[in-house]
């Protein structure tokens, strides 16, 4: 049965995929009203329609070393972004155009920037006062062309002030380049390792040389362990890389199934780091994630399905996530098992239900309590029948 036929009957019939077979001890979904939410076990199409690229750099999420990891005191995540091609790494994490001819000639695949800082934002932007650390690491497709990248990224960069940077080395990085500006509180670095170039901005509130020194080799000792520890795609296979593999996608709730395709902000699947990133508590997100065993989460179309170790750490995660975040008790739907229903801080989107089934835990967000609950329960169907 195709989605749109699935659709259609869903407005006939009020629930597309009632059909399961109920489980003894689990809540019958086929009595559940899911509106006209697709909730029948399904499995998207496996070819990434030509976004392999985005999808190694959402893989590479991974990869990137939350700047609670360089220095307790970056508690405070500024986020982080899929960089699929060499736009993103101008326009996105905002390394000097300069730099274009040289990620284009050197065979620039995929990548993936995060910054993290000690102080909040000031107009959405980092905080002169305060220190702030941009982490790139993009891939390239071999280990000599991340070296002869590494070099250039530096010449163009630093080309940029010619007569007046001036360039810095690293003892304990001797294949790291780095300049600063006198006068200026910031540091740029590109060291290659392995297939990547690790590429950083260091902000601080003075313009102190052995300062940005020292903040540039605890940067660099806290992410070189992580990049090591990513399993990248071979350079070869980036292009077949699959949309959905774990089938999360498909257990997450969407109004319409046809004609989706990878994309960061509004259809992927992320390692769970990508839920600590943004947080302005980064120890706390961190520990929740460990605690919980949460390896990966799904976003599409601003719901999420986050996967964790078990029933028990599905429960936990929710406990965790509303403590986190501050959010205050508000009412569940009725029949639905395991549902816990807040209101959070958003203008837009006040109202959150969580779903918890197995070791999977859905967050659905909505304008009003009503929509909320609405998606709660479809999302506790699908959940159930995707099994």
């Amino acid at each position: 049965m195709t989605a749109i036929t699935c659709l259609a009957l869903t407005a006939a019939l009020a629930g597309c995929g009632k059909s399961g077979i109920a489980v003894p001890g689990e809540l019958d979904v086929r009595t559940l009203d899911t509106g006209s939410y697709p909730v029948n076990r399904y499995t998207y199409d496996r070819n990434n329609g030509g976004k392999g690229a985005t999808l190694e750099g959402i893989r590479m999420t991974a990869a990137v070393a939350p700047s609670d990891r360089i220095d307790p005191a970056l508690n405070i995540g500024r986020g982080g972004a899929v960089l699929a091609g060499v736009d993103d790494v101008l326009n996105v994490s905002h390394l000097a155009s300069a730099v274009k001819n040289v990620l284009v000639n050197r065979g620039f695949l995929a990548g993936f920037a995060s910054s993290g800082s000690d102080r909040e934002d000031v107009n959405d932007n980092p905080d002169p006062n305060g220190t702030t650390i941009t982490t790139r690491v993009l891939r390239f497709p071999t280990t000599d062309a991340a070296k002869l990248a590494a070099r250039e990224l530096e010449d163009a960069d630093f080309s940029v002030a010619l007569n007046t940077n001036q360039k810095l080395t690293l003892p304990d990085y001797p294949d790291a380049y780095a300049h600063w500006r006198p006068g200026v509180p910031t540091i740029g670095v590109a060291m290659a390792h392995k297939d990547f170039v690790i590429s950083l901005f260091i902000l601080r509130p003075t313009a102190d040389v052995q300062g940005l020194l020292s903040w540039t080799k605890k940067t660099l000792d806290a992410e070189v362990p992580v990049l090591d520890a990513f399993q990248a795609t071979p350079a070869d296979q980036i292009a077949q890389l699959p949309l959905d593999p774990d089938r999360l996608l498909a257990r997450t709730l969407v109004a319409d199934r046809d004609h989706r395709t990878v994309d960061p902000d509004k259809f992927a699947v992320f390692p769970a780091n990508w839920l600590v990133l943004p947080s302005d508590d980064l120890k706390s997100w961190t520990k929740l994630v460990a605690d919980t065993g949460a390896d990966e989460m799904s976003v599409a179309e601003g719901s999420f399905v986050i996967r964790v170790r078990d029933a028990g750490a599905a429960g936990d995660l929710v406990t965790g996530m509303i403590s986190n975040l501050q959010e205050t008790s508000a009412s569940a739907p009725d029949k639905v098992p395991d549902a816990t229903c807040v209101h959070r801080s958003s203008d837009k989107k006040p109202s959150r239900c969580y779903i918890r089934y197995k070791q999977y835990v859905g967050v659905m967000d909505g304008a009003n309590d009503a929509e909320a609950q609405k998606k709660a329960v479809a999302q506790y169907a699908l959940l159930a029948n995707s099994l």
